[in-house]
């Protein structure tokens, strides 16, 4: 049974650390969810600790500054993961040097300057798909002939983001997944890096033992059913589902999250979600 929850105070003494989401959770893109701020702080203040988990293409100093910038997150969070940095370090283990990347140009900070970014996917050392390259105007249908011509490539391609897509402002943008489903339907298996795929959670898990090397009861928070629910479900976490993100219109709106339908939803998803809410506050 998932069960409607206050606030995380109701429940903080029941874990030893938290994992948490970005993007649908701190923020929506384009302002700040202060009372996840706050709630985050509150569990710090207990002394355990809160490590941020992203699907975001880019180093986790960016996500940082995005942060920042939108006024989220200060006092929230003792560390962050980024999918990019997962993606720094996969490269740097295939000692990658030839790059094919898809994706805007503010996700250029995965690669180091030893690494040339190709023209053609043909003989590349890894594909990186990051994001769509213009996610305002394009969708996946625009780059079916160009994820069929890298799946023939024979190239290593990393996804750099799996989420299929994410809420920006009351606006849902596609991602890089969406992208990387397309090579899969031509034939190509991708290296999936990011929630809910267990490198990621590899190194979303070190993070949080060199903050606190006892850590056993870790709470996954998270507003995506295929990612942070799936991938908590993986790993065998509790997770606090909250409504208010890319699942609102199919659970009873935004700020009004409907038991029944939650539970359906999940049921639908085949998913495990220990708490609901429809933000996450203290």
């Amino acid at each position: 049974m998932t069960l409607a929850l206050s606030g995380l105070s109701a429940i903080a003494d029941d874990y030893d650390a938290v994992l948490c989401d970005v993007w649908g959770v701190l923020h929506d893109g384009l302002k700040a969810h202060l009372g996840a701020t706050e709630a985050l702080a509150g569990f710090r203040a207990t002394g355990r600790p809160v490590v941020l988990m992203t699907n975001a293409p880019r180093p986790s100093a960016a996500v940082a500054r995005h942060l920042a910038l939108l006024g989220a997150g200060e006092g929230a969070y003792d560390a962050i993961l980024s999918s990019g940095d997962v993606v720094i370090a996969t490269l740097a283990e295939k000692k990658a040097r030839t790059i094919y990347h898809i994706g805007p140009d503010r996700d250029l900070g995965l690669y180091s300057p030893e690494m040339t970014l190709v023209d053609a996917p043909e003989g590349a050392d890894a594909v990186v798909i990051a994001g769509l390259r213009d996610d305002t105007v394009e969708t996946p249908d625009d780059y079916r002939e160009e994820m069929a011509r890298i799946a023939a490539s024979g190239a290593p391609v990393l996804c750099a983001n799996p989420d299929i897509v994410v809420e920006r402002g009351t606006e849902l943008v596609w991602c890089a997944g969406a992208l990387a489903r397309l090579v899969e339907e031509n034939g190509t298996d991708c290296i999936w890096i990011g929630k809910p795929h267990r490198l990621a959670y590899d190194h979303a898990r070190r993070k949080i033992h060199a903050l606190k090397p006892d850590a056993k009861r870790i709470l996954v928070i998270g507003d995506g059913l295929p990612t942070d629910v799936r991938g908590a479900a993986n790993e065998g976490y509790d997770v606090l589902f909250l409504t208010d993100g890319i699942h609102a219109a199919e659970v009873g709106g935004h700020g009004t999250p409907d038991a029944a339908l939650v539970a359906e939803r999940l049921a639908k998803e085949g998913l495990p979600a220990r708490y609901f809410a429809a933000r996450l506050t203290w």
